[in-house]
């Protein structure tokens, strides 16, 4: 017994001692002491560029708008004197033209005299009574208010970013309303844009804003949210570029030429309309022209350029062209 363990120590002396022996000669005596030579970088930089070419841009400018209650309108009296009759109240349901009250009073002539009359007070919409403070006997001056109706109608309201106004030049007089979880999508009719006036009560509570009509027959309810597509126009078989390679968006722009040579050089172009992303090149280019894609110094935007392969390299987009990396030997 004592023989048999002593062999086995021998035999895992002789384990510890070959490993041993392998661990320095790994360290201090390795098959390949010469250095090998660095991998280095691939990179070059390269400025994209785009061909001129035909193409169709739709100028459709897409908001984030609320449906809204029209406001409520007075009940106004077109003479002065005294109510004698009180045809409803609050909370009652009324037609456009439709009596609420009588008033008894004094008008004048076409000769400057005066004479007695009756006048009926009516509702300009058809809607709720929603104030009718107004009670038999009480005086009223003319063009006075002795309520007021709130109508059964709806608009669409929303704000528009300033530099969007760029786009809807000709102010289109309708838009497209779609209603989250609403009906079919519908047109809205009496398109205004409004922007607050210097001076102006809301001047500096907020930029430009837009208001349409609601049709009568589509069923909505205040606060909903919609989306609002204004048409801005159509340009087809047009000279397109991307707005990445234009240094400006109404009017007039500037590109970047690119020369027989390789060498760029600024044009001054007529711009038309734009999608965001492409823009209509009205005159100063021809098709068939190559320009830079990004104007020089400026970020790519959105959705226009990204990685690029490049002689089996991969190039992203930054402020000074299409960056290039790749492994070299």
């Amino acid at each position: 017994m004592k023989v048999l363990r002593l062999i086995l120590q021998i035999l895992w002396l002789l384990v510890i001692g070959a490993l041993a022996a392998g661990l320095i000669k790994l360290a201090f005596f390795p098959d390949d002491v010469s250095t090998s030579r660095p991998v280095e970088p691939g990179g070059e930089l390269v400025e994209p560029h785009w061909t001129v070419e035909r193409g169709t841009v739709t100028n459709d400018v897409t908001l984030s708008g609320t449906i809204a209650a029209n406001e409520a309108l007075p009940l106004v009296s077109v003479v002065s004197g005294v109510v004698i009759e009180r045809y409803v109240g609050v909370g009652s349901w009324v037609d456009a033209g439709q009596a609420v009250a009588l008033v008894k009073g004094e008008a004048i002539d076409g000769s400057g005299r005066p004479y007695e009359t009756t006048e009926y007070v009516t509702s300009p919409a058809a809607g709720t009574i929603s104030a009718f403070p107004t009670v038999q006997g009480s005086s009223v001056a003319i063009g006075g208010s002795l309520g007021s109706v709130a109508p059964a109608a709806y608009h669409v309201t929303g704000t528009i970013p300033p530099e969007q106004l760029y786009r809807l030049v000709e102010r289109p007089s309708e838009a497209t309303v779609t209603v989250a979880g609403g009906p079919a999508p519908f047109v809205c009719t009496g398109l205004t844009i409004t922007t607050p006036l210097a001076g102006a009560e809301n001047q500096g509570q907020g930029g430009p804003t837009l208001s349409c009509a609601v049709p009568g027959d589509v069923t909505v309810f205040a606060g909903l949210s919609a989306e609002v597509v204004i048409a801005g126009g159509v340009a087809e078989d047009v000279l397109v570029v991307p707005t990445s390679a234009v240094l400006g968006r109404s009017g007039t722009g500037i590109v970047y030429a690119v020369m027989p040579d390789g060498s760029t050089q600024e044009r001054e172009i007529e711009l038309g309309i734009n999608d965001g992303a492409f823009i209509e090149v009205v005159s100063g280019l021809s098709a068939g022209d190559e320009i830079l894609q990004f104007v020089p110094g400026a970020p790519a935007e959105p959705g226009i350029g990204g990685p690029i392969p490049v002689g089996g390299m991969v190039c992203e987009s930054t402020a000074d062209g299409e960056v290039c990396t790749g492994v070299g030997g």
